[in-house]
């Protein structure tokens, strides 16, 4: 994260091998959104630039707006891992998996790769305005560079191997801190002229004591000076215009942001997921627990009088008093969340996903798209997201913890008036080891738990020794293990030549190195060991010139170097061998995580799959194949993809396998089935006399089908449910074939079934209710000559035609409609006058006139068919 002066105070996790900065052809980075040098610097001082990983680019946040204003295109670390630093003028990048530094001018935003160090995580890059450095925390090298061409400027400074830090304060120093030493120092950079360096290297400005030699060191920069914790002690060391040291009550060892924007420090204990406020005085203002489980938390950061700690996808916020305030939830974050502070805005950045946060120092959040289009050059290409995170698996039982246990291979070798102690780590048994303790020659010493090693001096020649070395964790003192004894003499060998590492694809390291000269005695083993950022540790012993590191020993993505002590035959240390080249160790790749593999119900033949990203175990993955049917298909900077050209309905086996450099790692399994032709089962037609209802059940087959309901004889049918449609338009009494088709991606299928709509009645109606008494009899009784409600064999009102008469209220089936003599209903039936005749069922298929039959269901004509 950066401060409001413009110092960046996030490096991210960088380790690598020794720094080799070449200048190379400039591989330009792409910008999309503002061109112009007065636009490029618009707002820059509440802006932050963030990384997105799946996107392969930089963004400018505008903390003011919330918004995106600028994007620059950084395809060549697509899917890496990416440390980005800046100043008010300039950005630094370094892809942590291939090493490659690039520099963008914010005058007018051409980026260019000029820089190269070794690859992975040990090695960052630190920004002040016009002053950058490149730092090699493992071989202890600082070299400062030009921020717009990546040469070096000056010598190097040196410093012992595995030093830790290498950020600015808010006055432009740099600092770093180097635990084999208990040191640390203040570096002031060479004066950087517009047209280059100015001839004069960087230089030492200030060195301090902070702890004893080989305990763990931990680093803020503050806006003037720096603050230490040893986290052997828990002694918090503040270095401003004056030294400060207190002890803090801490639980285990702490973890400190890599800087510190306020006078509040955040001291982090992840083992017992504890942040701890500690003010200017050194003393701990607030003590917060962090809800949740897990000892990976990173280190919290302090500001405007907040405390907030990323976990996973969620960042918890307590305020001054230690009170949890609402959380900030960043979903599916693909990765750990960054924390920027710059210009009075935390910026909140998860490089897997699409979306950042922006907090103002009212603590209020808002939500930023990364990949906004309504910027100058935006109009990105469609971009996958993570699929979302598998559900949580069930939460194993807490282990006891208890006291460590024994450090392993405790081993002793003389020297010159010296000694040289070693070990192995002893289990913590549940609780991080905080330190070790190594008793011997009448003296007790603290020792790092990232350091494991230590070399007692002031010892005499040819007098015993023995050394005792336990651990401590919070729960106390692990049993001790006692060293072979030695007797100090000048009989010394030489030190071993320098070193050289090498990596391998199966996880080993092998070192190598040139024979000691043995002084007249004999070499009876080599002790080797392992340098990392911040810490050292043994690593083995050989009686050859060479030793290797079995796989898991080392972490992958780490950077190492190593040193070689030759022992002799009376058990006598050489001084240790210059250090050697870094190596990042690795191996294949992990077992991709929750592969899932889906029915792809759009598409014939075809299956989704989904997984998690797998470990890259050191080496960037190049791809990953996924394999299903015999078929095989690569997929790269993308964790889902579709399988086709399979067979419908058929259940296959999914693989999928990640590969890096050193092959292809174990692969993950799942099945899925193509989506097939889906069935029809119609359970019901229900009509009426001019419709029908027809239900039925589809199975779709794994797809999403589509419905139509077709109907033969005329009538309409009608398309969408697949459950239930309705056929219109029919005419009573008739038969008909209702045909239900569905259809999906695979295929179509159709299923009829045949049934007759109801009969339509009418009422005949010869008197409307306003007529006398004798229109009333004559309409329900033999009349000589005529009677109301007639009925005849033809569409005459004929006598020699009558069939007969029906009382007034008379339900008559009817068939179908035929036209003939007009008859006109005078006062009865509303005075109804219709040359239309109705087929109904009297004696036989006789014919009414309409005009004296009213039909079912609104008395329409189009309801029937014509005769």
């Amino acid at each position: 994260m950066s401060s409001s002066d413009g110092t960046k105070t996030r490096r991210g996790h960088l380790v690598t091998l020794g720094v080799v900065l070449v200048l190379a052809a400039g591989l330009g980075l792409t910008a999309r959104g503002l061109g112009a040098a007065d636009e490029a610097l618009a707002s820059f001082d509440a802006a932050s630039w963030v990384w997105s990983r799946n996107k392969g680019e930089i963004a400018r946040l505008n903390g003011v707006t919330a918004k995106v204003d600028t994007r620059v295109d950084v395809g060549p670390a697509r899917g890496h891992e990416l440390e980005v630093v800046q100043s008010d003028r300039f950005v630094l990048l370094r892809d942590v998996h291939t090493g490659a530094i690039g520099t963008m001018d914010l005058t007018d935003l051409r980026a260019f790769w000029n820089g190269q160090s070794a690859p992975g995580r040990g090695i960052s890059v630190a920004l002040h305005e016009a002053a950058a450095f490149v730092v090699d925390a493992v071989q202890g090298r600082v070299q400062q560079v030009d921020p717009k061409s990546l040469q070096s400027l000056g010598d190097p400074l040196s410093f012992p191997p595995g030093i830790t830090g290498g950020t600015f304060d808010g006055k432009g120093r740099l600092w770093v801190a180097s635990p084999s030493e208990g040191t640390v120092t203040a570096i002031a950079p060479a004066a950087v002229a517009s047209e280059g360096t100015t001839g004069a290297g960087p230089q030492r400005e200030r060195t301090e004591s902070v702890a004893d030699p080989s305990h763990d060191l931990a680093l803020t920069t503050l806006a003037d000076g720096a603050a230490v914790l040893d986290r052997t002690t828990n002694m918090f060391t503040r270095l401003g215009a004056t030294k400060t040291t207190t002890e803090l009550p801490l639980s285990g060892p702490g973890l400190l942001p890599p800087h510190t924007v306020g006078s509040t420090v955040a001291v982090t204990v992840p083992a017992d997921r504890k942040v701890y406020a500690v003010d200017e005085s050194g003393g701990v203002r607030t003590e917060v627990t962090v809800p949740g489980e897990g000892s990976e938390l990173p280190a919290a950061v302090a500001w405007e009088g907040f405390l907030y700690v990323a976990d996973g996808g969620t960042v918890h916020v307590f305020d001054g008093g230690g009170k949890p305030q609402r959380q900030i939830s960043v979903p599916r974050p693909g990765g750990s969340l960054e924390l920027d502070i710059r210009e009075n805005y935390l910026f909140i950045n998860a490089p897997g996903t699409s979306t950042a946060r922006v907090v103002d120092n009212a603590h209020t959040v808002r939500v930023v798209d990364k990949y906004a289009d309504d910027v100058l050059g935006g109009d990105p290409p469609p971009v996958t997201e993570n699929p979302p995170p598998p559900p949580p698996k069930r939460k194993p039982p807490k282990p006891v913890v208890k006291e460590p246990g024994a450090p392993r291979n405790v081993r002793a070798a003389a020297g010159n008036a010296e000694a040289r102690v070693t070990w192995q780590a002893a289990a913590d048994n549940g609780a991080a080891i905080s330190k070790y303790v190594v008793a011997g020659a009448g003296r007790t010493f603290q020792v790092g738990a990232e350091q494991r090693s230590l070399v007692v001096t002031g010892l005499t020649n040819g007098e015993t020794y023995k050394f005792q070395v336990h651990a401590v964790n919070r729960k106390g003192d692990g049993p001790a293990k006692s060293s072979n004894a030695i007797r100090p003499t000048s009989e010394v060998p030489d030190a071993p030549g320098a070193p050289v590492a090498e990596a391998k694809a199966d996880g080993t390291v092998t070192v190598t190195w040139p024979a000691a000269n043995a002084q007249g005695r004999t070499i009876q083993r080599y002790t080797v060991t392992a340098v990392s950022e911040g810490g050292s540790a043994p690593a083995g012993d050989a009686t050859e010139t060479s030793f290797t590191i079995a796989d898991g020993r080392l972490d992958y993505g780490k950077q190492y170097a190593f040193t070689v002590v030759a022992v002799n035959d009376i058990g006598a240390g050489s001084q240790a061998s210059a250090v050697s080249n870094s190596v990042v160790p690795y191996a294949k790749p992990g077992r991709p995580d929750s592969a899932e593999a889906a029915t792809a119900g759009d598409q014939a033949g075809a299956v989704r799959v989904t997984w998690a990203a797998a470990a890259e175990n050191g080496r960037p993955i190049t791809k990953y194949v996924v394999t299903a049917g015999g078929r095989s298909t690569d997929v790269t900077n993308a964790t889902t993809t579709t399988l086709t050209g399979l067979g419908d309905g058929q259940t296959v086996q999914v693989s999928v396998a990640a590969v890096n450099e050193a092959g292809t790692g174990e692969a993950a399994s799942t099945t899925a089935r193509t989506v097939a032709a889906p069935t029809v089962t119609v359970t019901a037609v229900n009509p009426t006399f001019n419709t029908a209802a027809v239900t039925f059940a589809v199975d779709g087959g794994g797809g999403t089908p589509t419905c139509t309901l077709t109907v033969s004889g005329g009538g309409k049918g009608s398309s969408g449910s697949c459950s239930s449609l309705n056929a219109t338009g029919l005419k009573p009494s008739t038969d008909y074939t209702f045909t239900v088709t569905a259809k999906n991606a695979a295929g179509t299928t159709t299923k009829a079934s045949a049934k007759a709509t109801d009969a339509l009645f009418g009422t005949a109606t010869c008197i409307n209710g306003t007529g006398d008494a004798a229109q009333r009899v004559y309409c329900n009784a033999d009349v000589d000559g005529r009677n109301g409600n007639e009925i005849f064999t033809g569409t005459k009102q004929s006598d020699p035609q009558q069939a007969g008469w029906v009382k007034n209220g008379t339900k008559l089936k009817a068939f179908c409609k035929k036209t003939g003599d007009e008859v006109y209903a005078f006062v009865y039936n509303n005075d109804k006058r219709s040359t239309w005749w109705i087929q109904v069922e009297y004696e036989g298929k006789t014919y009414i006139p309409w005009a004296w039959l009213n039909l079912d269901g609104g008395d329409n004509l189009e309801d029937l068919p014509t005769c």
